[in-house]
């Protein structure tokens, strides 16, 4: 347990790192007259994240959960390429790159890195890491729970994101 809960503490510095980009680039693509859309699902996320990460911690303690080899170090695995994954994404999107959504109206749709393959790769991260992060540590109730309230929230989040990037192509 003390090395799984050191890796759930290096996701949520990493996440802290994430926050620091994204401020960063909020700045830079609001001050190019970028326009925010789906603020209301944005504290969703946050506390779904920030739940998740709890979760992770809580749920082998109190459940007396078992590190268990064989899924352990798969999803350990998929976890890490999920954050590789995530930073490939920030890479590529470079200051356009957000945890909100943050749109510059007239702006070209990102074709490079993952997304030559994938419309929203940072997605997938997401959806591996919120499935896997738990399950490194045998929590399949917080795997479980939090991939269906992700679902939930990436769908609408999804939605937002689309529509805000049609418009901002078009415009």
């Amino acid at each position: 347990m003390p090395w799984y809960a050191l890796l759930v503490f290096a996701v949520a510095a990493e996440r802290v790192a994430e926050l620091i980009v994204a401020r960063r680039n909020a700045i830079w693509t609001l001050s190019r007259a970028g326009v925010e859309h789906g603020r209301g699902h944005y504290p969703v996320m946050v506390a779904l994240h920030t739940g998740l990460l709890a979760c992770c911690l809580f749920e082998p303690l109190l459940a007396e959960r078992p590190f268990l080899p064989a899924l352990g170090w798969p999803m350990l695995a998929l976890a890490l390429l999920a954050q590789a994954l995530r930073w490939w994404c920030i890479s590529t999107l470079g200051p356009y790159w957000n945890t909100r959504v943050i749109v510059v109206p007239g702006a070209r749709l990102v074709g490079a890195g993952p997304y030559r393959f994938l419309r929203h790769p940072n997605y997938l991260a997401v959806v591996v890491e919120v499935a896997a992060l738990p399950l490194v540590h045998s929590s399949w109730l917080t795997a479980t729970v939090f991939t269906v309230a992700n679902a939930v929230l990436l769908a609408a989040r999804v939605r937002c994101e689309n529509a805000a990037l049609t418009q901002a192509v078009l415009a």
